[in-house]
């Protein structure tokens, strides 16, 4: 039964993407089918081999430490303010940010996730047949986030084709910060952040290749990454703790102004059509979380979370998910949780198209254009990914 489905999710996702492609004949099957093997066979190997579970037990266990280590700096300052009684979820989810966001600018302070970044994205470009561009910025989104990663490669953000910027786009927007990883694991299984996060690098890239398919010529394949202004160990200590808390105040910010934004709704479509807007979107994502693999009974409930993920943000969407997730079956909870680690909702257009603007206006302007075909991608990705999961559960 699970193939019968993920074979329907794999068609839907497809046609839906097929149906926006602006070149069909250019569309490289191969690659498409490549990349999609080797998800299959990720997922199945992190899911079902001594090996892979336990590359997933360690990486969650690690999360789980940094998170443990980043409230103890959070305790000494906010000790006294916190209730004992209760978890406050920007002391104890969004403030350890901070911490993480300290580790990941000493990792590239001494060059070790550039490494990391060439040689994988290398691997993947042997794989996929993309521009050596492509695959560095899907890599790197996931580790560096959406609107960061575009600073490292500002010398060609304004040579790049339209086309090849839709692509770039497409992985920022699928792809998530290591620096919120752990705060994502306070709320879903870690594991299904763990497998989404490595899906979603491919999902963007064969979602950008049905789309959006080019060829680019070979001395247009250059891949030129900006080097930091090189600063002191302790200044770089100091960049990174304000970029952290920076992270930590804008989600919460978000979080406090799209609740109250969404609860304003639920009331209002209450008070007039006796029904939440949650639920009607619930009824409108239902067939497509059917088609997923998630079971009918639990569609409703499950395309009112994925709804709430694109029309507010992915924190949103998790908070509201674990109330729940313990009344849905694992399948359901697989699928869901896959669906939502990446930032694809609508505030996202604005967030990479600012990012962009930044660096060059006149590529800012384009991506604006083609933003909602930005976030359809985006989306098409995640569901790609979440049709992936239920596979194997």
């Amino acid at each position: 039964m699970s193939i019968v489905f993920f074979a329907t999710g794999l068609f839907l996702v497809f046609i839906l993407a097929y149906l926006v492609s602006y070149d069909r004949k250019n569309i490289r099957y191969k690659a498409i089918l490549s990349m999609l093997a080797v998800q299959i066979v990720l997922t199945f190997a992190l899911l079902n081999t001594k090996a892979g579970i336990f590359i997933i037990g360690f990486i969650s266990k690690m999360f789980n430490k940094l998170i443990e280590l980043g409230i103890q700096g959070v305790d000494f300052v906010f000790g006294g303010l916190e209730n004992k009684e209760m978890s406050s979820f920007f002391l104890d989810v969004l403030l350890p940010i901070i911490f993480i966001s300290i580790l990941i600018g000493i990792l590239n302070y001494f060059k070790i996730l550039p490494i990391i970044i060439k040689y994988v994205g290398m691997a993947l470009s042997k794989i996929n047949g993309m521009g050596k561009l492509e695959n560095y910025i899907a890599l790197s989104s996931a580790i560096l986030g959406q609107s960061e990663v575009f600073l490292t490669t500002k010398k060609q953000i304004g040579l790049v084709s339209q086309t090849r910027l839709y692509t770039l786009c497409t992985s920022a927007m699928s792809a998530v910060s290591i620096a919120i990883v752990g705060a994502y694991m306070t709320m879903i299984e870690p594991k299904y952040v763990v497998i989404a996060i490595m899906l979603n690098i491919l999902s963007a890239l064969i979602i950008a290749n049905i789309v959006n398919p080019y060829e680019i010529k070979d001395e247009e394949d250059l891949l030129i990454v900006e080097e930091e202004h090189k600063m002191s160990f302790f200044q770089m200590i100091g960049e990174s703790i304000m970029d952290g808390l920076k992270v930590a105040i804008i989600v919460a910010a978000m979080l406090v102004g799209f609740i109250a934004l969404i609860n304003l709704i639920d009331y209002v479509f209450t008070l007039i059509f006796h029904v939440s807007f949650q639920t009607i979107l619930g009824y409108i994502f239902a067939p497509i979380a059917f088609l997923m693999g998630i079971p009918w009974d639990e569609a409703v409930k499950a395309g009112s979370i994925m709804a709430t993920k694109l029309v507010t943000n992915e924190f949103v969407a998790m908070l509201n998910f674990k109330d729940m997730a313990g009344t849905l079956s694992e399948k359901t909870v697989g699928i869901v949780s896959v669906f939502l680690v990446s930032f694809a909702n609508f505030s996202s257009i604005g967030i990479i198209t600012g990012a962009v603007k930044a660096l060059d206006e006149k590529q800012g302007d384009v991506v604006a254009k083609f933003g909602l075909k930005l976030l359809y991608g985006s989306t098409l990705a995640s569901m790609l990914s979440g049709t992936i999961m239920g596979l194997f559960l």
